[in-house]
């Protein structure tokens, strides 16, 4: 017989010891990352070894919403990032490591700031359980408002993901990092995604997603969940790029 209370699904009811060996990658940036598409049946669906690492430190099945930064958090990219990789070697076991923030800017990633300390505490708790492989950044909205931080938008990402690949020991892990959607028309936003996609020229190991194509929910600011969904895949397409040795396991 099937109960009122065993129709209450939640992933932190599944919540489990996470088997060793992960593949960790850290979700970082603001709201984008964070996810704000509607959350349907599918997206709550657990996969075989796809984790999260959930705002009590517990490893639970990966399913949206990963983020809690806002009580609008909904659908993001990790988890269909984290289906692509796997099928691209089902044999690895993926943990998610959700530390992206709404509204945040780069200077709030700075060294030393809270969101910054937050994302390298949880990476040291995630790495009790495996090793960090990647960093998926999406963030630019909050730059977009000034030409100063468009301009500098280059400089000032190498510094703070620098100082996040070592101060989580991640050496120089792959960096996948995406397009503002470009539906977004802040004054500066098209001098933000000209930074993000000259990245790869100037910061080791970094890849540019695109967004072409991807469409709002309705706000001109976030993508829909269908977008995200899509928005992931191309995540996991762009760090196979830089990971040649991902299959060989």
């Amino acid at each position: 017989m099937i109960t009122r209370r065993m129709l209450l699904f939640t992933p932190a009811a599944f919540a489990q010891p996470a088997p060793s060996g992960l593949d960790l990658f850290l979700l970082t940036g603001q709201s984008n990352m964070a996810g704000r598409g509607e959350v349907e049946a599918q997206d709550r669906t657990p996969v075989d070894g796809v984790w999260a690492l959930n705002k009590e430190m517990k490893w639970v099945p990966a399913a949206d919403p990963l983020h809690w930064d806002r009580p609008t958090a909904g659908v993001g990219l990790g988890r269909s990032f984290a289906l692509r990789m796997r099928a691209a070697n089902p044999r690895r076991s993926i943990g998610l490591v959700p530390c992206a923030v709404g509204g945040s800017s780069l200077e709030q990633w700075t060294v030393g700031g809270a969101i910054f300390t937050e994302a390298v505490r949880r990476a040291a708790i995630a790495s009790k359980a495996g090793t960090i492989r990647g960093i998926l950044w999406h963030q630019g909205e909050a730059e977009s408002g000034s030409a100063a931080n468009a301009e500098s938008y280059r400089e000032r990402f190498s510094v703070v993901m620098s100082a996040l690949r070592s101060e989580t020991g991640a050496g120089g892990v792959p960096v996948a990092v995406g397009q503002l959607g470009t539906f977004f028309r802040r004054d500066e936003a098209a001098r933000v995604n000209q930074q993000l996609a000259m990245l790869p020229l100037t910061f080791q190991r970094c890849a540019f997603v695109s967004s072409a194509g991807l469409v709002h929910k309705g706000d001109d600011v976030h993508f829909d969940s269908a977008s995200l969904r899509e928005f992931g895949r191309r995540y996991a397409l762009a760090y196979l790029s830089l990971d040649p040795d991902w299959e060989a396991k």
